[in-house]
């Protein structure tokens, strides 16, 4: 398959970029939330699912024991580092793609759901996508958008000032790396938006926390400290923060430092994670 010369979405996204550690610890750290969510779909055995930009293919696995053996899962996604994770972590009946959401590869009304976590946003016309998307469906087939962090996290809860700078600094990271203006990016925040003017009927929202608190699990303190305090925060944040701040922030996230907060036994995490479910027309 011809892959896009040029990055297809705002960040950048092209077939060699690579996120597979990330999103498995993302998967990891969210699967009881993101299980939870799939079951509450109501998907038929025999159902025809795909999941667009499945990421490292975690959920091909859990939308898989929905649909039962007489069902059928597809996934695909942008970044062959991605396919060559989830082909390795998808159950044997499952075919993983390598394929770009504007040309999807599949045949028009022939799926009865499209599952999408943290993807459609990333697309430069995301209306243009879900409708290409609804387009796969049959009569009544819905399109399921998940999207976390609609609402800012909560990592400090006894310093919700340096909580915010950090926050804050992230944000201008991101607008002086991609020449971005903030408002470039509210299609993370316009779900049910862009599903109504894509078309779509009956859309219905609902939010789950990721709650976790003192003492956090293995797979919570893997996502926190490694994709969070690290590859998300880190060094990159220095230039956006006075040094006090800078410092304190780094002791915070230091697993060796006795400050760490995943050791303090008043911390307490939380995260939300947003399905957004439109029905086609």
């Amino acid at each position: 398959m011809n892959q896009p010369a040029t990055p297809s979405g705002l960040l950048g996204d092209t077939a060699a970029r690579d996120y597979s550690r990330k999103l498995r610890l993302f998967n990891a750290f969210a699967a009881p939330e993101i299980r939870q969510a799939i079951a509450q779909l109501g998907l038929r055995p025999g159902a025809r699912v795909l999941d667009a930009g499945c990421g490292t293919g975690e959920a091909l696995r859990w939308l898989s024991d929905q649909v039962g053996p007489r069902g059928s899962v597809v996934g695909f996604d942008l970044a062959a580092a991605h396919v060559a994770a989830a082909r390795a972590a998808a159950p044997g009946v499952t075919a993983v793609m390598q394929a770009d959401l504007a040309a999807p590869p599949i045949a028009p009304a022939t799926l009865d759901l499209v599952w999408s976590v943290n993807t459609f946003n990333h697309l430069r016309d995301p209306v243009a996508g879900l409708r290409l998307a609804a387009s796969l469906l049959r009569p009544s087939g819905r399109i399921a958008l998940g999207q976390s962090s609609l609402l800012p996290d909560m990592y400090f809860a006894w310093d919700s000032r340096l909580e915010r700078l950090a926050n804050e600094a992230v944000r201008q990271y991101y607008r002086d790396r991609y020449a971005l203006d903030e408002r470039d990016l509210a299609s993370v925040r316009a779900l049910v938006g862009m599903m109504r003017a894509a078309g779509l009927r009956d859309v219905a929202v609902r939010t789950i926390p990721i709650e976790r608190i003192a003492p956090v699990a293995r797979e919570d303190e893997d996502y926190l400290v490694e994709a969070i305090f690290r590859n998300s925060w880190g060094e990159r944040l220095r230039p956006y923060l006075s040094r006090e701040d800078y410092d304190e922030l780094q002791r915070l996230c230091d697993p060796a430092h006795p400050d760490f907060a995943l050791r303090r036994p008043d911390f307490h995490f939380l995260q939300t994670f947003t399905l957004a479910i439109g029905t086609a027309s």
